[in-house]
């Protein structure tokens, strides 16, 4: 069983911690759980429920109305508007709650609904990265289980390797792509999402995978000769300069365009110049394939 405090309830559902004082204390919708220096703590099934109250309320339904609904009738209306609505603030509300739960059947009802509606590629970038960059704040603040975020990527991961397998098989004509993760580097998702966008576009993508060594890379470019290497630094070099690995790559392959992302190529402020570009965003990133492409 989980504990949560009042924090964690806030960027969990989006709701002030000052506004969820005032639904316990003039609504009694829920009530926490106190240690024995006096302060507020919730569990699993308190978070599970403020979670539909915060779906309900962002469609409309007004806090005194909820109060007066039962549990039952929350949770139905919820499903209702999980598998109908498409609105981005639901969608993001329904992926937390199908992590939180571990319902794999909500999640696939969520994400299927969309790949049928908008297709697979702006289901990626209207739900499913900015899911991923919610899932990375609460798991930097510690408000999510291991397990759950598990859970939850295997489950986009799936999508993703699904989504490629079945784009179609085309003699390859573009730019040639070596994509891959640094050692120490483990967010394979992203490098996915990333490869689905280049096989989409016809480019010729070698997906090295992760830990990859700046020797095991040397082997790769001799072999494939690519036009683009494109990683990610997110996890590694916080504590150390990431300019002297993004130095070692221009030295190393002067005749390929290194495309670098990641949360510490952003942070460390690493410049655009010689054959290196920094992609800041998913727009860009799309932006810049897009007119490789053409």
């Amino acid at each position: 069983m989980a504990i949560y405090s009042i924090k964690d309830l806030e960027k969990l559902c989006g709701i002030k911690a000052h506004t969820l004082r005032i639904w316990e204390q003039r609504y009694s919708l829920i009530q926490p759980q106190r240690t024995k220096t006096n302060i507020r703590y919730y569990q699993d099934s308190d978070l599970q429920f403020l979670l539909h109250i915060a779906l309900l309320n962002r469609n409309g339904f007004k806090i005194s109305k909820i109060a007066k609904m039962s549990r039952q009738e929350i949770s139905e209306r919820v499903a209702d508007i999980s598998e109908i609505d498409i609105q981005s603030d639901n969608q993001l509300d329904a992926l937390t709650l199908s992590m939180i739960e571990m319902d794999d059947s909500k999640f696939n009802r969520i994400i299927n609904t969309n790949i049928n509606q908008i297709g697979f590629e702006e289901t990626i970038i209207k739900v499913i990265y900015p899911f991923l960059e919610k899932l990375n704040v609460l798991w930097l603040t510690g408000s999510i289980k291991p397990i759950q975020e598990n859970f939850i990527t295997l489950l986009i991961r799936q999508k993703i390797i699904v989504a490629i397998d079945q784009l179609p098989e085309t003699k390859r004509t573009g730019q040639n792509f070596i994509i891959y993760l640094p050692e120490g580097e483990n967010d394979e998702l992203s490098l996915q999402l990333m490869h689905y966008l280049l096989k989409k576009r016809n480019f010729n993508t070698i997906n090295l995978g992760k830990n990859i060594s700046v020797h095991d890379l040397i082997d790769a470019h001799q072999i494939c000769k690519p036009d683009y290497i494109y990683t990610m630094v997110s996890e590694s070099y916080s504590d150390q300069p990431v300019k002297n690995y993004v130095d070692a790559l221009s030295k190393r392959f002067p005749n390929c365009k290194i495309l670098l992302s990641g949360y510490q190529i952003a942070t460390q402020k690493i410049q655009s110049d010689k054959n290196i570009q920094v992609l800041n965003s998913l727009d860009e990133t799309v932006s810049l394939l897009d007119n490789l492409s053409s």
